[in-house]
């Protein structure tokens, strides 16, 4: 038999905010995080602006001789993942270090390291590559410096599957956990890819929004107007715990989750299926793992993109898999306020999709000014809605057509 499976703890690291209660008013009073990107030089790219954490600041959860030693990527989930674990209440040190882990999902890793020494490399010479460049760059050191600050020795391994990382890190944690090799894990996905390179890969690729002059404006999910996504950053780190272990040591429980499929496209690199058939078999298999029907789901964070082709195939697979309560189900993207956190994403919208089950609140889509007629679902434009939101649906597909979907459940 499974093990119930509960969130117990929220950190984050946004555009908006790297405090989670902050997040979540900024995102149902229809705030932007995009703005002119300032930590990298734009003068000579297409694409002048994103959702950076400018002013980020580790310096609460982590040393300062350590800060030095982790790549951006790193700090983000240091960040979060102290502040989820006080969130939660845990003290690990009371805890048996062989039943608690770490699986973190990044589609790049640390792409800052890699930049800065291949700089060096080429300017300086051979010699002047950092010695912590392998240990700053690899994707796996987010889980790993986590687990050596908590002394944390489960499941631990990193998750690359583009925009779709995070999503699967959560479903091996559940499944960690489900199947009694755990009864703690910390998951989620951190990403920091605005760099130089970051960024004009991704515009010379034809991906990105060129809206340099209203930044805010630029991610509009199932807009008809929508001209591509707005690259971002960030982190979203989650505690899932066993059921009864949480409730023994008296935790605060935000919710249950209750189930979580995957599938491939097997198609295109870059481009989704355009019937949506992968996105569809990863909501499909979710639903079946959580044992309910598609009319049980009160609310679906999309994907979302704010891309042409990305918005319109995840329309037709909701469509396909929902059928007659396709059209009476809540959805909204958040990426309208936060931008494209590539293999963070869809941890930072988990956290968001578990509020609303949290509060009862639908968050809304912003910037869907002129509803695209392809995309013709509740799709909650502009101003959040009040509805009881008994089981939430998280999606999140990436490059390579990874598709990964998450269902979380209110407890009452």
């Amino acid at each position: 038999m499974r093990r119930r499976v509960v969130v117990t703890g929220l950190g984050c690291v946004t555009p908006l905010s790297c405090d989670v209660a902050e997040l979540w008013k900024a995102v149902l009073d229809g705030k932007s995080g995009i703005h002119p990107l300032s930590i990298i030089d734009t003068t000579h790219h297409k694409v002048r602006f994103g959702g950076d954490v400018a002013n980020f600041d580790p310096g609460t959860a982590v040393e300062p001789k350590e800060i030095k030693r982790l790549d951006r990527f790193t700090l983000f989930a240091m960040y979060a993942a102290y502040h989820a674990v006080k969130d939660c209440g845990i003290e690990f040190s009371k805890e048996d270090a062989t039943r608690c882990g770490v699986i973190l999902g990044s589609g790049i890793g640390g792409l800052n390291e890699i930049e800065e020494q291949m700089f060096r490399l080429f300017s300086k010479g051979p010699d002047r590559v950092s010695p912590f460049t392998i240990p700053k760059m690899m994707l796996n050191a987010a889980g790993g410096n986590i687990a050596i600050h908590y002394g944390l020795q489960g499941p631990n391994f990193a998750v690359a599957t583009a925009c779709a990382s995070s999503n699967n890190a959560m479903g091996d944690a559940l499944k960690a956990i489900q199947y009694d090799d755990a009864d703690v894990m910390i998951t989620g996905g951190t990403e920091a890819a605005i760099t130089a390179m970051g960024v004009s890969g991704f515009a010379n690729m034809k991906a990105l929004s060129t809206r340099n002059d209203a930044p805010e404006k630029a991610s509009r999910p199932f807009d008809a107007d929508r001209d591509g996504f707005v690259l971002s950053e960030g982190c979203g780190v989650l505690i899932f715990e066993e059921y009864e272990h949480a409730k023994r040591r008296g935790a605060r429980i935000y919710c249950e989750i209750l189930g979580y499929g995957g599938s491939c496209d097997a198609g295109h690199i870059t481009a989704p299926d355009e019937q949506g058939r992968g996105a569809g078999r990863a909501m499909s298999n979710a639903l079946r793992d959580a044992k309910i029907n598609a009319s049980d789901v009160d609310y679906i964070n999309a994907h979302g993109t704010s891309t042409p082709l990305g918005d319109k195939a995840e329309t037709v697979a909701v469509k396909n898999v929902f059928g007659e309560s396709a059209r009476s189900v809540a959805i909204s993207s958040t990426k309208g306020h936060l931008g494209h956190a590539l293999g963070a994403s869809g941890s930072i919208e988990m956290i968001l999709s578990i509020l609303a089950c949290y509060d009862g609140v639908i968050p809304p889509t912003i910037n869907l000014d002129t509803p695209d007629p392809s995309c013709d679902l509740d799709f909650t434009p502009h101003q959040p809605r009040n509805r009881k939101v008994r089981i939430a649906m998280n999606n999140s597909f990436g490059f390579g057509g990874h598709n990964a979907t998450i269902i979380c459940g209110r407890l009452d």
